[in-house]
C-alpha cells in the first residue's frame, strides 16, 4: 500500500489491489479513515474525522489532485 503524501498528520495512500476501481485515495489520521474519489473529487466515506479535518482533507486533495492522478496511473498501469 504505497503512501503518496503525508501532510499535517494525514497519510494519503492506495491499496495495491484496487486497480479495477476508478482513481481514488485513502486517508487516515490516528483511528480515522476515509476514501475520496479523485476525479471528480467526491467523498466516499470519512469515518472518525471531525468536520474541520474533513474540510482540510478535501482541500489537500483538491490541491494535489493532478499529482494523485499521476501517481494512481503510474502505480496501476505499470
Amino acid at each position: 500500500m504505497p503512501t503518496i503524501l503525508r501532510l499535517f498528520g494525514f497519510r494519503f495512500f492506495f491499496y495495491s489491489n484496487e486497480g479495477n476501481e476508478p482513481p481514488h485515495v485513502h486517508v487516515e489520521k490516528g483511528d480515522a479513515t476515509g476514501k475520496y474519489w479523485i476525479n471528480p473529487i467526491a467523498e466516499e466515506y470519512m469515518d472518525g474525522f471531525t468536520k474541520t479535518e474533513k474540510k482540510h482533507v478535501q482541500k489537500i486533495i483538491l490541491d494535489h489532485q493532478e499529482q494523485f492522478l499521476t501517481d494512481w496511473h503510474e502505480h496501476f498501469e505499470d
